[in-house]
């Protein structure tokens, strides 16, 4: 067995342990079958609770990691750049910038908070781009310009939240997935599930991609083209997860690299690895968050960069592959 087939293997059954844990754990706790026999025969009272207040936030939490992971591999396939992540070149922080903006002078269109925030990823990925065109994109100018967008909108969201303007709907601005309903759930997996899945049609492209803008182009590639759809479908997912579950940084960046090492870069077996890799981080991290000091909780983005920083530092050190140099 190849060290792809056991990887896989290792995530997925990792995914269903974490993701039946987090069911029957927290403040209200059932056992398994306890778990499995309410939610067919509806007759428990404390499944009833978990299915409607813990089963949304795992769903989100799952989406909201598989999203923002590719949103990475697409990200750096489209900039070449390993440093490439939709929370450090400003896309999460973009799409979360207008989605507050425009909901907090329109209260009434919260629900099309992630129209909003996939303009705004898409605008802040548009800055980027062309002040980081010079002749050409160069991966130091474009990660100092993307560092420079973040920190302007990043600012702009915290005016807008000092200010008041949006006490109440400022679930962008934090990653934490406590209350989150099924409503929230229909939107994540609604616009989550059309990024993923042209996400994994768009593998080809993305190994086109790797292959370098001269070599490409000598196979027909339509490389400005190619650029611009991959980044349409990292941004919708980047935004998705934004306006859903908050901004999540590392994500994007942790995984792919972990991705790398493990299964390669070929994007065709990167991306759904890198799916399930995410979603069982975020998962795993949100988790953690609700149970380590309860009743009191973490947000899980902090739980995920404590998590995944120390293990990216290990994976490289002990890894001389990385970004397929």
């Amino acid at each position: 067995m190849n060290k792809k087939v056991i990887s896989f293997i290792t995530v997925i059954t990792l995914l269903i342990l974490v993701t039946i844990y987090s069911s029957v754990t927290g403040s209200l706790e059932v056992s398994v079958l306890e778990l499995i026999r309410g939610i067919f025969t509806g007759d428990n009272e404390n499944v009833e609770i978990i299915k409607d207040l813990r089963f949304p936030r795992i769903i989100i939490a799952l989406f909201a990691g598989a999203a923002l992971s590719i949103s990475g591999v697409l990200l750096q396939a489209v900039m070449k750049n390993p440093l490439a992540d939709p929370s450090i070149i400003g896309v999460s922080s973009g799409a979360g910038f207008m989605s507050l903006l425009i909901v907090s002078i329109f209260p009434s269109l919260f629900f099309y908070m992630p129209l909003f925030s996939f303009v705004g990823g898409a605008f802040a990925f548009y800055l980027v781009y062309t002040f980081s065109w010079k002749s050409g994109l160069n991966p130091l100018r474009m990660i100092l310009v993307g560092v420079a967008i973040n920190a302007v909108f990043t600012g702009l969201s915290q005016g807008l939240s000092f200010a008041g303007a949006a006490t109440s709907i400022n679930q962008v601005t934090t990653s934490t997935l406590f209350m989150k309903n099924w409503s929230d759930v229909n939107v994540m997996v609604i616009y989550g599930s059309i990024g993923l899945i042209l996400a994994f049609l768009l593998y080809s492209w993305c190994n086109q991609l790797a292959l370098g803008d001269k070599t490409a182009r000598s196979l027909g590639v339509n490389i400005n083209r190619t650029r611009l759809i991959v980044s349409v479908v990292a941004v919708l997912l980047a935004s998705i997860a934004t306006a859903v579950a908050g901004m999540f940084a590392f994500i994007g960046l942790l995984i792919p690299h972990i991705g790398r090492m493990l299964v390669g870069t070929d994007h065709k077996v990167l991306i759904p690895f890198s799916a399930l890799s995410g979603a069982l981080l975020t998962l795993t991290a949100d988790t953690l968050g609700r149970i380590v000091i309860a009743p009191t909780e973490i947000p899980a983005s902090i739980l995920v960069a404590v998590i995944g920083g120390p293990f990216l530092i290990f994976l490289l050190r002990k890894s001389e592959r990385i970004y397929g140099h």
